[in-house]
């Protein structure tokens, strides 16, 4: 039932599965009281990274699109994390109002949308979509490849309140990350907007986000004892970067050159043989625009012009200044001998299933969410929140538990990035 995966079954990984299954009631423990004292987000998605020696997250999305590549099987539990999620929104809850991305043309990520739909629908919850392209004046259906239908319809602001005609929603679901900045329709309204405007990537900062996770990542390694390095990704920012006009370059060489030492030095101390890189990447975007490899400084000295092009440049044409230089961590699974890593999906504190993010023409040390990768959803043999009662490590269910730990841990990171991130927490901002 799991789907067959190639992995590096040797070093310091299989001590921290074992250490996690060891430590189960421990480290639910530790959750549990982590979320009496932080707000959960409504749900999220987390890539991971799986070296054989290194397991750790290299991107959160508080906006997650692709609930249509979960396995089916895993729809219940979909459906019960939502109403957990639901309750805490509001008891009385009975319409939302889901407002997706403008990719009217994108029939995988509509899939995406109609599969959220689904989800919230069974959750008990009347639902309907609205859309934020101007051009869309009336109610209008989209046909879907599976045999579904979507309809699309326009918004409409009465003083504080978002409502579609006859349709006065209790809350707001955005699964559109807003890149393109918050438009004033979304602002001040009396209803809740989940997730809050200010986790859209207008605002949001990825080295916010890990900045967060050093803490929770320093906090749980020390719980269960092992080197934190082993589940977080070293990072550093560089600001003010112009590819186009070889702006900033000087500084971004030098931080690759000061990161790669970091990475050699951790690879040394834990008997690594591989090649350290990093990634430099967009500080704010999405969907794997801005990306590119570097393990030589030389590397971004001496980008082409197609490559200062491509890197200048994220979703919506929003011109890249700030970047987020991050260890690079090798996916050493596979599946058919193509590469492969596992993205984990949760709705309020619950995993509910992932999939594997799979690229045939991309290589163990690369950025695989771009054109050409596709997904197999993961046939769990039981939740990954639930490790088997197996003590081999290495059993499927097993390793997905600790997929499962470590996407929590984004989670959480998640969840105090955006606490303090939030422009009406007044604590925050005095400090």
């Amino acid at each position: 039932m799991v789907p067959h995966l190639t992995t590096a079954l040797t070093g310091p990984l299989l001590d921290i599965e074992k250490r996690t299954l060891d430590a189960m009631p421990t480290i639910e423990h530790w959750f549990r009281s982590q979320w009496q004292e932080n707000t959960v987000p409504f749900y999220c998605s987390v890539d991971l990274r799986n070296s054989g020696f290194k397991l750790a997250p290299v991107d959160t999305n508080l906006f997650p699109g692709g609930f249509n590549n979960l396995n089916p099987h895993f729809l219940p539990l979909c459906v019960l994390a939502a109403q957990s999620a639901v309750e805490k929104i509001c008891p009385e809850a009975q319409r939302f109002l889901l407002i997706p991305e403008n990719h009217t043309r994108n029939m995988f990520y509509l899939q995406n949308v109609a599969a959220l739909r689904y989800i919230l629908h069974q959750a008990g919850l009347h639902v309907r979509i609205g859309t934020l392209l101007p051009e869309i004046t009336a109610p209008t259906s989209i046909d879907l490849p599976n045999g579904e239908k979507l309809v699309l319809e326009p918004m409409i602001r009465e003083g504080r309140r978002l409502k579609l005609e006859g349709f006065d929603p209790c809350a707001i679901i955005l699964n559109n990350d807003l890149s393109a900045g918050i438009p004033q329709i979304l602002q001040g309204l009396d209803q809740p907007v989940i997730p809050p405007t200010h986790a859209g990537w207008s605002t949001r900062l990825k080295s916010n986000h890990f900045a967060a996770y050093n803490e929770v990542a320093e906090k749980f390694a020390a719980l269960i004892g092992i080197d934190p390095w082993i589940i977080n990704p070293y990072f550093e920012t560089c600001s003010r970067v112009d590819f186009q006009a070889r702006e900033g370059e000087e500084c971004l060489a030098g931080h690759v050159a000061d990161l790669l030492d970091s990475i050699r030095a951790k690879y040394k101390e834990h008997g690594i043989n591989e090649e350290p890189f990093v990634i430099v990447k967009a500080d704010a975007g999405t969907y794997g625009m801005g990306i590119m490899t570097a393990k030589s400084p030389d590397d971004v000295r001496e980008l082409n012009r197609k490559q200062r092009n491509k890197m200048s440049v994220v979703k919506e044409g929003l011109q890249v200044s700030d970047v987020i230089i991050q260890e690079g961590v090798y996916t050493f699974e596979s599946i058919n001998a193509a590469v492969a890593e596992p993205v984990v999906y949760m709705i309020d504190r619950f995993v509910v299933g992932g999939f594997y993010r799979v690229h045939t023409s991309r290589g163990v040390d690369e950025n695989l969410n771009a054109p050409g990768m596709h997904f197999v959803p993961q046939a769990f043999e039981m939740p990954c929140s639930m490790p088997d009662c197996d003590d081999r490590p290495d059993a499927p269910p097993n390793r997905f538990y600790t997929y499962g730990v470590v996407a929590r841990l984004a989670l959480l990171a998640a969840s105090l990035e955006l606490s303090r991130t939030d422009p009406l927490n007044t604590e925050v901002a005095a400090a």
